[in-house]
């Protein structure tokens, strides 16, 4: 029933896309504030991580317990994204943004007092519950406030605010850390998320409410966070329990059982939650696909290298965030660019390519060694910033135009899950991959010790990490290009700018 009533929804292509959607005359201006709460809600996720030993050492608790003030964040916001997106569908995109805002900001102001650990983890889900309000209707909101022929640049630069604030938090949370203590971590959002509220409430579009009651899906919501929730609390728990001890397995079965279950029940609900029928879009499912394969090899950077520079470099904290932030500036600089190709000439020429310059990036990586200049460093580590730049924004543009205008919410919400369990998946297989290939070599496989592994195994264990990656980014390479040439809807959309 649910396939039957989305194939009356509207044709899927980009033609249709084009004429469901007018630009908004505030559109910039609306971007300009998806943009601010989206570098929020992802600059949180990596500025905590500067934090850890701060908050070990103020709390009291080992590193495996105070982890969880950035697995809490990330599995709240997996587990609701999907659910978010469908109300966005109901009840309006840029009202629940804004709600979303608001309740961040609250969760950083609690955070920021937060006096216990028990209170601190608290706040983080509160935080993620507005973060994952705003993850989901961004894309969305900038689907539907802008033309299909200005939609892959407005894209393109709410990528840039991804991408910023995930690769800003370590230097800036560690600054902040230094001259402010930990609270200044949290309180740092307060200001910018009340700014952005208040301009919400005044610049986002107002959309009607769907006058037509739909029953909500609370089987199926319950179904799914209880799933997603086993999945990726089991995957982050790997590097401790290994893959192959008794509560992997049990904890995978599970989550295979109740996502199964889940299945079955969205595809013979009259109302679901989660459209399966989304999936029967070829450009959609590669998009997703290819999305999840490019964070998954991506984090295997983010995570590892400020380790190779500190640990085998031996580089300060702070030259070290220099080097990283070659990656967000090339990105800044290529994003913008890709998306305003893609709008002119279709994206299935920058998403494959990006693709296969992001592999050629880990290869290169594998050749680095203790001799190697900062600036060859540096300038690996550019590569990805240019592949991601041609990826992400085409990449985005296509999933969003690929689906009926009533599905978009969904779309966004399903894109921002995809890249956060990419991160979870992604710190999962480059932390598990490189202990035990140390533990192979006899090294330690606890990564609290990687200060005294040796530099050439520590170097051989990275390598293999690298190579894998680099097979990550190969098979989504390979995906994008089995896609096919661009279809008669992106050569329309390149030819009718």
């Amino acid at each position: 029933m649910a396939e039957k009533a989305y194939e009356k929804a509207a044709p899927v292509n980009h033609m249709s896309s084009e004429k469901r959607t007018l630009a908004h005359p505030r559109r910039w201006w609306i971007l300009a504030i998806v943009s601010i709460g989206t570098f929020l809600t992802n600059l949180d996720v990596s500025i905590a991580s500067i934090a850890l030993p701060t908050l070990s050492a103020e709390f009291h608790v080992s590193i495996t317990v105070v982890q969880w003030v950035m697995s809490a964040y990330l599995l709240t916001i997996c587990a609701l994204l999907p659910i978010a997106g469908n109300l966005s569908d109901l009840f309006g995109k840029g009202r629940l943004y804004n709600f979303g805002f608001l309740i961040f900001t609250i969760g950083s102001c609690l955070s920021a007092l937060s006096f216990t650990f028990i209170m601190l983890i608290g706040a983080k889900v509160i935080q993620a519950l507005g973060g994952v309000l705003v993850m989901a209707n961004t894309q969305a909101i900038v689907a539907v406030t802008f033309e299909a022929k200005e939609r892959g640049r407005a894209l393109g630069i709410a990528g840039i605010a991804v991408s910023l604030g995930v690769l800003s938090g370590p230097g800036l949370g560690g600054f902040l850390i230094e001259h402010f203590r930990w609270p200044s971590i949290f309180w740092v959002n307060v200001p910018i998320g009340l700014l952005g509220f208040a301009a919400g409430l005044w610049i986002m579009p107002k959309e009607r409410t769907n006058q037509t009651k739909v029953p909500f899906d609370y089987f199926g919501s319950v179904l799914f966070m209880t799933g997603m929730t086993t999945l990726l609390y089991t995957i982050s728990s790997t590097e401790n329990q290994g893959w192959t001890s008794w509560q992997t397995i049990m904890g995978l079965l599970g989550a295979a059982v109740v996502l199964g279950l889940f299945y079955l029940w969205e595809i013979r609900t009259a109302y679901p939650m989660l459209d399966f029928s989304l999936f029967q879009i070829k450009v959609f499912q590669t998009s997703i696909l290819t999305a999840y394969l490019s964070v998954v090899a991506m984090y295997c950077v983010i995570i590892l290298m400020p380790f190779f520079l500190q640990d085998v470099l031996l580089l300060s904290p702070g030259t070290t965030g220099y080097v990283m932030v070659t990656y967000p500036l090339m990105m800044g600089v290529t994003a913008p660019l890709a998306g305003w190709l893609s709008d002119r000439f279709g994206s299935y020429f920058l998403t494959s390519g990006g693709l296969v310059l992001i592999g050629l990036g880990f290869v290169a990586l594998t050749f680095l060694s203790t001799e190697n200049s900062l600036w060859l460093v540096a300038g690996n580590i550019a590569i990805f910033g240019v592949g991601q730049g041609m990826f992400q924004p085409p990449n985005n543009s296509s999933l969003m135009g690929s689906v009926p205008s009533t599905k978009v919410g969904l779309a966004g919400g399903l894109n921002a899950l995809t890249r956060n369990i990419g991160m979870v998946t992604g710190i999962s297989f480059a932390v598990s991959l490189f202990t035990f290939r140390l533990r192979d070599m006899g090294g330690p496989s606890n990564t609290e010790e990687l200060s005294t592994v040796p530099p050439e195994l520590f170097m051989s264990a990275l390598d293999t990490v690298f190579w894998g990656a680099a097979l990550l980014s190969a098979a989504g390479a390979a995906v994008s290009l089995l896609r096919g040439k661009p279809n008669k809807s992106e050569q329309h959309q390149a030819e009718h700018p």
